[in-house]
């Protein structure tokens, strides 16, 4: 006869719980800190490069390549279709992993995000990288490559920077050295950057409805 199967409730204890509050603290302490003005400026710089019909590129690595696909998720569905001279076209350089494992099994990893960008990019359309350390060899290859075709390079990283900030144009930093904090908040700043934008787009076609309302 089979044992019936106890239910039970996991004691975690108080040495776990004060280590998830103290990192919910230290996360709440951390975003308090943000660069908000820098970034406004990258919604400032999205928003032109939309109006101007100009493509935005999105990548990273791990838990970044992940944000970078959602930001594109978000941009393209939810911020497009508000405005008409403004629709969002935002491309995730992580997501086609057939051409990604050609290009890091005949190229190199570290040009799997470069070689993408020397097929789709045009001259004006935006970058944007995304790297925890910045110092990924993939990313700043990227970069280099999309300063070269004459592109507009965004970053959003920790750890200080690393070598990506001097390769961006502009770029956001995360004050902090955990990995999994930094992540959290650049989430967190990728959902900001598409409620921003999403918001100016719905506020703008208000605006010309209310405008051409206003001609009869």
């Amino acid at each position: 006869m089979a044992r019936e199967h106890e239910a039970y409730e996991w004691d975690f204890g108080k040495a776990a719980t004060l280590p998830i509050e103290n990192y919910f603290q230290q996360l709440g302490v951390l975003v308090a800190n943000l660069p908000c003005v820098e970034i406004e400026h990258v919604v400032s710089l999205l928003l032109q490069a939309f109006e101007e019909d100009r493509t935005v590129f999105v990548f990273g690595n791990g838990g970044s390549a992940a944000i970078a696909s959602h930001m594109m998720c978000d941009m393209n569905k939810g911020a497009s279709g508000l405005d008409p001279a403004r629709r969002p076209r935002v491309m995730a350089l992580t997501d086609n992993v057939p051409l990604m494992s050609a290009y890091a099994n005949d190229l190199g990893y570290e040009r799997i995000f470069s070689e993408q960008l020397r097929t789709f990019l045009r001259p004006r359309d935006v970058v944007f990288a995304i790297s925890t350390s910045g110092d990924s060899a993939n990313i700043l290859l990227a970069l280099e490559t999309a300063r070269e075709l004459g592109a507009m390079t965004i970053g959003l990283a920790g750890c200080q920077g690393g070598r990506m900030k001097a390769a961006c144009d502009w770029c956001i930093i995360v004050p902090s050295e955990n990995i999994q904090m930094i992540e959290d908040v650049h989430h967190a700043i990728a959902h900001s950057i598409f409620t921003a934008v999403r918001d100016s787009l719905r506020l703008s076609a208000e605006k010309t409805l209310a405008a051409r309302a206003g001609s009869f």
